[in-house]
């Protein structure tokens, strides 16, 4: 266990240097998506992407081809969902 002697006091002087938690890299596309998709429009237009991909199933007799299709389709829309939440901080 670490010795109590042995921790900083210097009170909040650590954190002088330190990057906000809300600091985002230069280049990071997660901003641009949140506001993108902020308004009506753009709750609308994720729900209706998340109801053609995420919320849709193929029957048995799906080709493979089919299947990767709509694989690679969901994989799109979880990455935007994804930077979307990135980019509101949530």
């Amino acid at each position: 266990m670490a010795d109590p002697a042995d921790w900083n006091n210097g009170g909040w002087d650590w954190l002088d240097g330190a990057t906000p938690a809300e600091a985002v890299p230069a280049g990071d596309p997660a901003p641009s998506f949140a506001r993108c998709f902020a308004g009506p429009d753009g709750v609308r237009v994720l729900a209706t992407l998340k109801a053609m991909t995420l919320g849709r199933t193929l029957g048995p007799d799906a080709s493979d081809a089919a299947l990767r299709d709509l694989e690679g389709q969901r994989r799109l829309v979880a990455l935007i969902l994804a930077l979307t939440a990135r980019g509101q901080g949530v």
